[in-house]
Formats: structure tokens, C-alpha cells, sequence
């Protein structure tokens, strides 16, 4: 089959009073991929079920798990057991949680067809309710917020299975006299988008999320102030504005109501042109979303949607304005500490941000004097999605479980060491340290799905388990990376027919 400019596929029916019939696919990369995105998003959603905390369910299908951290919240007489450890350690992060579920939200707002065409969509709500249901738990109050569950520096100064933890459980909150808009905006973001996600299969509790997260917000924007309590391991760099623009424009989209609109409009000054996407600035997230109702009609958000081009000029290689470089092997590179969550994220920003660019029938964005269609933005994104899924220099790919070579030795405490359910005596700090961490040995348990930090600069990656920047996962990335795969669902299933026309005409030739 060719590759580039147009493909042509004719397609003779048998009865000679039948005309032909001629299909064209535009081919600009799309209908090259030698991987299995169906296989990669399911793998990507399991992952978050190895990440849970709490009683796990009997619908648990990641079995070397077992119910951990179930007296969380006791000290101030809360329920906060559930939600995600955020990473390879056992501490709820509440800033990142809201950031990741938000970005499944998105995901299954977005690419809701495409998921459910692959049986997927059952398992992407589950992942989403599990972080919500912990959000409305935390939530004990209008004015109160809790953000995060366990002391950070002992967990770190420790390697334990979640299920033996044994570390301070500290709690953290948030109140209107101890603020910290970041985490209250970027999870009243969360609750809103799952808002619309639930809204056609369990109204209730989408009105349940939307009215917490209308106080969420409230309590991030009257009383601002920075969050700095989960500082030194999520600190905030862009400040509460970006997170404020996201949560207002997810109330628009939850809502309708035209307080948010006018919310984004007349703060529109906040918006700037980024380069990132992350746990920490949303302005991408945001001004996407506000794009999006730009070519619907409200003229008046024009300087996010001029941001967001800006977005896309700063990606795209060719483009006059480029500012984040590729490694040799084609990889986006914003910084070594796990590179990969900014790949996933900005490459599922560029996904959604080229479907919205069709939809709207808008010939590209323009970057300088070169012009990127909405297929050519796809089709580098796509590329990213492959590098990540073994197209790469080292032949492998960066998803624990997919393809026959991936890392082994994930940065991760309850994958490194043996099951509870294969090994139920305690394991405790020390000896989970000198015996399973140190080890050169693979991980005895799978984590299915976990992306990994990725490799360095120059396409290298060196399987070593304390190297925690390369092979820890986070639930963000794989949030994000679960978007953008989900984001070529429906070019792959087109491509293979395309694909499979094309084989039968070549055997009857």
C-alpha cells in the first residue's frame, strides 16, 4: 500500500447493474500503525485497578492487589478510604488524583463512541467512579477539603506493599482559612467533567458531582491562596489561575450556565501560551476546551483559542515557533523526570484539539508561514502514541505488558514485591528495601498497563528499578495516554477496512 497523498481503493460489485463505487482515505500517517490501540487502551484502564486503595471490589480484575489503607480518615472521623495511590508509592495525592480522573472524563466525554465500540467504556467509568466516589468522601464539608492521605517523606523513606503499610496516614486539608485553590479548582474540574460523563447513565449522581463541584469551586475562587501542602513532591509553579479557567470551563460544558462563560471571558488575561500539559498547568486543557465553543459560535473567546494554536505551533516539527525539541528517535522531549507524562498529555491535547479542527471544517492552524492540517497535527501525535507502544530506537515498548519487550523492573512498591495473596506474612520496610527493591530481578507482579517515566534524551533506557524518573508510573500519564489512544480508535478501525477492501481486490487480481 502506499504511504502518503491518497490512497484509492475500488470497489467493483459483481452485478453489472451496480456501479462502481471508489473510496478515498486521506493517508498522512494514520493508517500506518502496526500496533493493536484496541489491546493498548483496555491494558491502559487495568492499570488504574492496581493503583486502587480501599476495599476492592469483587469485580477487581488486577488479583495480586488486596484491600489496603482502610482506615483512612479515622483521626478526624472521615471517611476517606478509596481513590489512587498516585504513583509507586502509597500516598493519596489529591492534586494529581483530580487531574487524572478529570483527564478519563475527558476521555470518555470525547471518545465516548470509539470506547464503546471496543466494550471499553464500562471499565473507563468504573476508573473514573472510583476517584470521584473518594472526592465526595474528602468533601466533608462546603468549606472543607481534604487533599491528601499519608506522610510522603516516611512513605519514600520506605518500600512496602500497600496492603502491610504501616506509615504515618497524616492527613491534609484544605478550609477557607487555609486555602489551596489549585487542588480545590482542579477537582471541582474533575467532578464537573465526570458530571457529564454519568449524566445519560446515572443522573443523580451526576447532579451529585456537579453540585460539588459548583462548591469546589467556589471555595477555590473566594478564598484563593496557593497550594503548597504536598510540597516538595507536587508543588504549585504555575500558579491557581489555569486551574480556575479549567474548572469554569468544565461547569460551562457540565452546567450551561452562562456565569461560567462569562467567568473565562472576562479573566481571559490569565491565559497564556504554554508549552506543557500537566498535573500542574491546565491552560492547554482549558483554552481547548474553549476553542472548541469558539468555532461553536462565542467570538468572544478568541484569545484562547489563539493560545491554543499556539500550542499546537509549539509541537509540530516544521513549525517556525517550535519550542519543544525530539529526541533522535522522533520523541517529544520537555524534561528527563518521567518525560512520558508530558508526551501523553500534549499528544491527547493535539488529538482532541485536531478532531475539534475538523468538526468545525477549519483548514488547519497556521504556524508562521506553514499551515498544519488537522490530519498532519493527528498524524504527529500518532507518532508519539507509537514511540510509546515500541515504534522507538530500542524496539520496546513503554506499556508494562504490551508487546513482547517492556520493562521489568517498574519503579513500583506493590508490583516489586510478592502478592499478599502468594506471600501473606508481613513484609515490612527494611526487608522489602534489602530484599525486593534492591533486587536485579524482574518484578514477581505484572502491572499491566503501567507507562513508564521513558527514556532519556538520547532514545536510552536502562531497566533498573531505583531509577525512579525512567520506570516509576503515575496514574496521570497513563490518564492522559488513555485519551490519546482511545483518540485513534476510530482511524484504525477505518484504516483496517480501508486495509481489508484493498487485500480481497488484491487476491482476486
Amino acid at each position: 500500500m502506499a504511504r502518503g497523498g491518497m490512497i484509492w481503493v475500488v470497489v467493483f460489485w459483481c452485478s453489472l447493474a451496480c456501479p462502481s463505487a471508489v473510496l478515498a482515505v486521506e493517508d498522512d500517517g494514520l493508517c500506518s500503525s502496526a500496533y493493536d490501540y484496541k489491546d493498548a487502551l483496555s491494558k491502559a484502564i487495568l492499570f488504574f485497578e492496581g493503583q486502587r486503595a480501599g476495599k476492592l471490589p469483587a469485580s477487581q480484575r488486577v488479583k495480586w492487589r488486596g484491600d489496603s489503607a482502610l482506615s483512612d480518615g479515622k483521626p478526624d472521623n472521615v471517611n476517606l478510604t478509596g481513590g489512587y495511590y498516585d504513583a509507586g508509592d502509597n500516598v493519596k495525592f489529591g492534586w494529581p488524583m483530580a487531574f487524572s480522573v478529570s483527564l478519563l472524563s475527558w476521555t470518555a466525554v470525547e471518545f465516548q463512541k470509539e470506547i464503546s465500540s471496543i466494550n471499553q467504556l464500562t471499565f473507563l467509568r468504573s476508573a473514573i467512579r472510583w476517584g470521584t466516589n473518594f472526592f465526595l468522601r474528602a468533601h466533608s464539608s462546603s468549606t472543607t477539603f481534604y487533599t491528601q492521605v499519608g506522610d510522603a517523606n516516611a512513605d519514600h523513606q520506605c518500600w512496602e506493599r500497600p496492603e502491610d503499610m504501616d506509615t504515618p496516614r497524616t492527613l491534609y486539608k484544605i478550609t477557607s482559612t487555609s486555602p489551596g485553590s489549585e487542588v480545590a479548582a482542579d477537582t471541582a474540574a474533575a467532578l464537573a467533567a465526570a458530571s457529564v460523563v454519568f449524566k445519560e447513565v446515572d443522573s443523580n449522581y451526576s447532579a451529585k458531582l456537579l453540585r460539588n463541584s459548583k462548591l469546589l469551586f467556589q471555595l477555590a475562587d473566594k478564598y484563593r491562596g496557593s497550594y503548597q501542602a504536598s510540597c516538595p513532591f507536587y508543588c504549585s509553579y504555575s500558579g491557581y489561575q489555569d486551574e480556575l479557567l479549567w474548572a469554569a470551563a468544565w461547569l460551562y460544558k457540565a452546567s450551561g450556565e452562562t456565569s461560567y462563560l462569562n467567568y473565562v471571558s472576562s479573566n481571559e488575561g490569565w491565559s497564556q501560551a504554554v508549552t506543557e500539559f500537566s498535573w500542574d498547568n491546565k491552560y492547554a486543557g482549558a483554552q481547548t476546551l474553549l476553542a472548541k465553543e469558539f468555532f461553536a459560535g462565542k467570538t468572544n473567546l478568541g484569545k484562547f483559542k489563539s493560545d491554543a494554536d499556539s500550542f499546537v505551533c509549539a509541537f509540530m516539527p516544521g513549525s517556525s515557533s517550535l519550542q519543544i525539541q525530539t529526541t533522535p528517535g522522533g520523541l517529544l522531549y520537555t524534561r528527563d523526570s518521567s518525560n512520558l507524562q508530558y508526551v501523553t498529555s500534549a499528544s491527547m491535547v493535539l488529538l482532541v484539539y485536531s478532531n475539534i479542527l475538523n468538526a468545525a471544517n477549519v483548514g488547519g492552524v497556521q504556524c508562521g508561514s506553514v499551515n498544519f492540517s488537522a490530519a498532519k497535527i493527528k498524524a504527529f501525535a500518532k507518532s508519539q502514541v507509537d514511540y510509546i507502544l515500541g515504534n522507538n530506537p530500542m524496539k520496546m515498548s513503554y506499556m508494562v505488558g504490551f508487546g513482547s519487550k517492556y520493562p521489568t523492573q517498574l519503579h513500583h512498591r506493590g508490583a516489586s514485591i510478592p502478592s499478599i495473596h502468594y506471600r501473606p506474612a508481613k513484609i515490612d520496610c527494611n526487608e522489602g528495601k534489602s530484599n525486593w527493591y534492591s533486587s536485579s530481578n524482574p518484578n514477581p507482579n505484572t502491572h499491566v498497563g503501567a507507562i513508564v517515566g521513558g527514556p532519556n534524551s538520547n532514545d536510552g533506557f536502562n531497566d533498573l528499578r531505583s531509577d525512579y524518573s525512567h520506570l516509576e508510573p503515575t496514574t496521570y500519564m497513563n490518564a492522559a495516554f488513555v485519551g490519546s489512544v482511545a483518540a485513534l480508535l476510530g482511524e484504525s478501525q477505518e484504516c483496517l477496512q480501508v486495509m481489508q477492501i484493498e487485500r480481497t481486490l488484491t487476491m482476486d487480481d
